[in-house]
């Protein structure tokens, strides 16, 4: 029955502002309603993100309420601190982790892990780039994804 995630919601304090955020992190702005509701286009014709404009963005955050995780590719993700920095966006300390690359978090029950790096919009609403990857060594600890290549030698 479900195929995929066809969209989800953040609330924003300025929309112009979020908007603009959100395209450049290359998401295609679709279209507005009453300056109070936009649609971006995650992968088009496929998913959207809703942004809400709001006073309540204040509310605190959760990641059951303010959290997106944005699918990439491995390459894109092992570029991902840079590319964040240099559009002026600030990758954020996560389970741990400082900010200086992506890291993973293992499913060795599942034979893969997902790597990952978080960052904040700018209303502080949580968001990340994560991509599933290879564990043929069956690692069970997190660590950064440089060390999780290295021992596992050939991630596809």
């Amino acid at each position: 029955m479900i195929k995929g995630l066809f969209e989800a919601h953040l609330p924003v304090s300025d929309l112009n502002k979020s908007i603009k955020f959100y395209e450049g992190l290359g998401l295609e702005f679709d279209h507005k309603i009453e300056d109070r509701l936009a649609f971006l286009w995650i992968e088009k014709d496929k998913s959207w993100l809703g942004l809400w404009k709001t006073d309540k963005v204040e509310l605190e955050y959760h990641p059951s309420i303010r959290h997106i995780a944005f699918e990439v590719s491995l390459e894109g993700l092992k570029d991902s601190v840079d590319w964040l920095i240099n559009k002026g966006y600030t990758p954020r300390k996560a389970f741990g982790f400082e900010p200086t690359e992506p890291f993973v978090m293992p499913n060795p029950k599942e034979g893969f892990g997902h790597a990952k790096i978080h960052f904040n919009d700018p209303d502080g609403n949580s968001l990340e780039f994560i991509c599933k990857i290879g564990n043929p060594k069956n690692i069970t600890e997190k660590m950064y994804l440089s060390e999780w290549e290295k021992l596992n030698d050939s991630i596809k």
